[in-house]
């Protein structure tokens, strides 16, 4: 019996899209928190500034990757049969939630919100982060989801 790699569904020239998006609000959230670190050495007015502009960015950039995502979770069942996809895309959303309260915060409260709840969500949503990529290279690593079937080894060449 012949088995086949769970497929992702949202690809080009058979490249997953997901995996190709989300280093983007990756690198958008973490940054955010590390100027809200600078803005709590500092108190320069820039850094929450620049966290609004990171935020908005990596909100925008989580749109796209989440509707990627989605469309291979709901593509092959069998993605949808693993625990660990289940913990990634809650875990995904949660941080989107996160991000979004922390933005709209930022934007009602101005620079007031940023020490000490800023900051903290913003800590809450890298250390979810880090889970949630945990759980996704986990989906790739162990289940193989989106690996194409003819790959080949390449230490064996």
């Amino acid at each position: 019996m012949h088995h086949s790699n769970p497929k992702s569904t949202a690809s080009v020239a058979g490249h997953p899209l997901h995996p190709m998006l989300i280093p983007f609000p990756i690198a958008f959230f973490v940054g955010g928190l590390a100027v809200d670190i600078a803005y709590r050495q500092s108190l320069d007015p820039f850094w929450p500034m620049a966290a609004t502009y990171l935020l908005g960015a990596g909100l925008a950039m989580a749109a796209l990757a989440a509707l990627a995502g989605l469309t291979d979770f709901l593509g092959d069942r069998r993605i949808r049969s693993l625990r660990a996809a289940w913990y990634h895309l809650i875990g995904n959303v949660t941080v989107v939630l996160i991000e979004t309260i922390n933005l709209w915060r930022r934007l009602e409260d101005g620079i007031s919100f940023v020490l000490p709840t800023g900051l903290g969500l913003s800590i809450v949503a890298t250390l979810m982060l880090l889970f949630n990529g945990w759980k996704g290279w986990e989906m790739v690593y162990r289940h193989r989801v989106g690996i194409a079937q003819e790959a080949k080894d390449l230490t064996s060449s």
